[in-house]
């Protein structure tokens, strides 16, 4: 996808991000698709407060995605499935960073997203960092 920044007037609205949210899914591969099918992909403005103080953040721009969900590493064919997988994306960080960075808008939520899916996945925060040379 060609540089996506151009095409904003105006700060993308929650409607934007899940569109590209959307593109970004359909372009990863088929297996990860299937093995994510069924957690539900959000967009929210804002972490909440009880949700920031339970990753021991003090402020809401600190997070641009969460996973809330069973890990596949932790989940059993026995278990009753409480409620749905989320990804959750929050607009505000998201574009907080897009202009901190410059980044494209698109490989920022496709990030953000592809991150999220790792958790669902069981990798930790550490573990996505060493994945991607980071750490």
């Amino acid at each position: 996808m060609p540089n996506s920044n151009a095409r904003w007037g105006t700060p993308p609205s929650a409607e934007d991000i899940a569109e590209l949210a959307e593109t970004a899914f359909a372009a990863i591969p088929a297996p990860l698709r299937e093995a994510v099918r069924g957690a539900a992909i959000l967009v929210e403005d804002l972490p909440d407060d009880e949700t920031l103080e339970a990753l021991g953040l003090d402020h809401p721009w600190e997070l641009t995605g969460l996973y809330r969900g069973t890990p596949l590493t932790e989940k059993s064919v026995l278990d009753v499935p409480s409620s749905p997988d989320t990804i959750l994306l929050y607009r505000e960080p998201i574009l907080v960073e897009w202009v901190e960075t410059g980044e494209d808008l698109f490989r920022l939520v496709r990030n953000v997203l592809v991150h999220e899916i790792a958790h669902h996945f069981g990798y930790s925060d550490e573990g996505i960092a060493r994945l991607e040379g980071e750490g």
